[in-house]
């Protein structure tokens, strides 16, 4: 990654995102290197002994980006010992067009029982300094057509005491196929695998803060796992884009002093942080170049119009060129198959009282697109211990008409 050009130091205003959402040409308080403008240290006089840097503080991470949730200024949280606004099933003008219950059961097959899937599933934990909530759930439409859940969820340990590593993984399949719940279950279990083998160094590396390592290693083993699915799409006899998911990981590590939450994957969805009671968009950027995906670190999550996909609102290029090129179809020509995926990585610093939240389109997008909604789960989640399994069902199925989507989340309340 280049440092921007020391001439002048980028004006620092503000932007309008998709869906009303006001950003900033700042990133979030990321694992991000040191200016090429910062001053150089001190040095220590001559036989004096070297002293040990100062441990960061919050005045030198790098400013936070503005809340693009609640569109208006949210309601006072509730006081200490006051309760919480009650949960609701649905948030705007009306109910959903579909029931709130499941009505219909996928089709099954006697000889492929273990292709099941539940219509929703839930899990937790609590290690360290953050409690972890993970929900899948079908969506209404899928429901009321007797559809199977296309989001597959994983939660794993790999490791023990504050040496283990929690990885969350969820995944997507290609909408209107008929192996997209096996696409999204197959692609979560292979980066599991991939991600336990490798555990004992990447936990190292969260710890020591290695944002190079950890961004390169991922970035390999996301790959290897969607060219896997590729693989199995081609044994299929079905094109690429037929047996296909998208995914979304968060990497948490057990050592309570270590506050690095790492996020990676490639598809779309949603990467949010519930900060002073405001939602902030953690997704990172990621660039529109053909044939080469590219990972932004600190970048906006969209580029204004006329902007190039790898700027900032100043000009100043943050993302890097990867080097993972599509290979060229035949004779030379563009690709064959569908564009891939950007590979999307984040590394950022937790707060106590903070809550990260992971999710699938399903969720991200009325979240997006509903500032009721925001609000709601705002003054739900802040300021308390975390839900237990059944309340955190029920806040993540707060439903919005026009989106009927399966819905996968994980949040992470840190203490």
């Amino acid at each position: 990654m280049r440092p921007a050009p020391a001439s002048a130091p980028p004006p620092t205003g503000h932007r309008q995102g998709p869906h009303g959402r006001t950003t900033s040409g700042t990133g979030p308080a990321d694992l991000t290197e040191p200016s090429a403008q910062d001053p150089p240290a001190a040095r220590p006089a001559p036989g004096a002994a070297a002293s040990p840097p100062p441990p960061p503080t919050a005045s030198d991470l790098p400013p936070l980006p503005p809340p693009f949730l609640p569109a208006q200024p949210p309601q006072p949280l509730p006081a200490p010992g006051e309760d919480h606004p009650a949960p609701r099933d649905y948030v705007g003008s009306g109910p959903p067009t579909y029931d709130a219950e499941p009505t219909a059961l996928p089709s099954a097959d006697p000889d492929g029982l273990d292709g099941l899937v539940a219509d929703t599933v839930l899990d937790g934990a609590r290690y360290g300094t953050c409690t972890l909530r993970a929900v899948s759930a079908r969506g209404d439409s899928a429901r009321y057509r007797g559809d199977p859940r296309r989001d597959a969820l994983l939660v794993a340990r790999f490791g023990a005491g504050e040496q283990a590593l929690i990885l969350v993984a969820m995944a997507t399949g290609a909408r209107a196929t008929a192996g997209a719940h096996r696409a999204a279950a197959e692609v979560c279990q292979w980066i599991g695998r991939a991600v336990g083998r490798s555990h004992a160094r990447l936990a190292e590396d969260l710890r020591a803060a290695r944002r190079g390592e950890l961004k390169s290693g991922l970035h390999r083993l996301t790959d290897r796992s969607l060219g896997r699915l590729r693989a199995g799409a081609a044994e299929q006899g079905l094109a690429p884009e037929e047996y296909a998911a998208t995914l979304r990981c968060l990497l948490l590590p057990a050592d309570p002093g270590c506050r690095t939450r790492v996020f990676f994957g490639a598809g779309a969805g949603g990467l949010f942080r519930l900060r002073d009671g405001a939602w902030q968009d953690m997704e990172p950027g990621a660039g529109d170049v053909a044939g080469e995906p590219v990972v932004g670190f600190g970048s906006p999550p969209r580029a204004r119009p006329g902007q190039a996909p790898d700027e900032t609102p100043e000009g100043d290029r943050l993302t890097m060129d990867l080097g993972v090129t599509t290979p060229p179809g035949p004779s030379g020509g563009p690709p064959a198959g569908p564009p891939r995926e950007p590979f999307r990585f984040r590394a950022s610093v937790a707060r106590p009282g903070d809550v990260l939240l992971l999710c699938t389109t399903g969720l991200a997008e009325p979240l997006l697109s509903e500032p009721e909604l925001g609000e709601h789960l705002a003054r739900r989640w802040s300021g308390r211990t975390p839900p237990g399994l059944a309340e955190f069902l029920a806040d993540s199925r707060v439903r919005v008409k026009g989106y009927a989507d399966d819905r996968t989340a994980a949040a992470v309340w840190e203490a």
